[in-house]
């Protein structure tokens, strides 16, 4: 039988899914910076809006994500 008296630590789902901006882009290290500045303060709808950006701007040799 299971101990129901400890905690349960859930993980983030989505925090793995997030892009990573290639930073040697003007564009994608501004939306990098832009998605940091709205996550500390808490603009979350402003991080997702970047990840989204980030992930839709085309690099030539990149793979569809």
């Amino acid at each position: 039988m299971n101990d129901l008296t400890e905690a349960v630590h859930l993980s983030d789902p989505l925090g793995a899914l997030e892009p990573v901006p290639n930073f040697a882009c003007d564009v994608c290290a501004s939306l990098g910076r832009q998605r940091e500045e709205a996550r500390k303060k808490g603009d979350l709808t402003t991080v997702s809006d970047c990840n989204v950006e980030i992930r839709r701007h085309p690099h030539k040799g990149r793979r569809a994500s």
